[in-house]
């Protein structure tokens, strides 16, 4: 993602790097993070208040994932 501040500088922003550091800090291995990073159909906050929850990482993936299947990215 690119993002232009008021001072009129470019800044690219890495969603899916950020999204992934989250996933696995709350406890999903990295292929999974990795997955789940670049598709923004999941919802992450969603993901990581499951397993905060204790619900398994696998489960939270399989509780939230998109009705329609259909990635996302981000």
């Amino acid at each position: 993602m690119r993002i232009v501040s008021e001072s009129g500088f470019a800044t690219e922003i890495d969603v899916a790097g950020w999204r992934e550091r989250r996933l696995e800090a709350a406890g999903f291995d990295e292929p999974t993070a990795v997955m789940l990073a670049g598709d923004c159909g999941f919802d992450l906050h969603g993901l990581i208040n499951l397993v905060e929850a204790g619900c398994p990482p696998e489960l939270a993936v399989r509780i939230m994932a998109p009705i329609d299947m259909k990635a996302r990215p981000c």
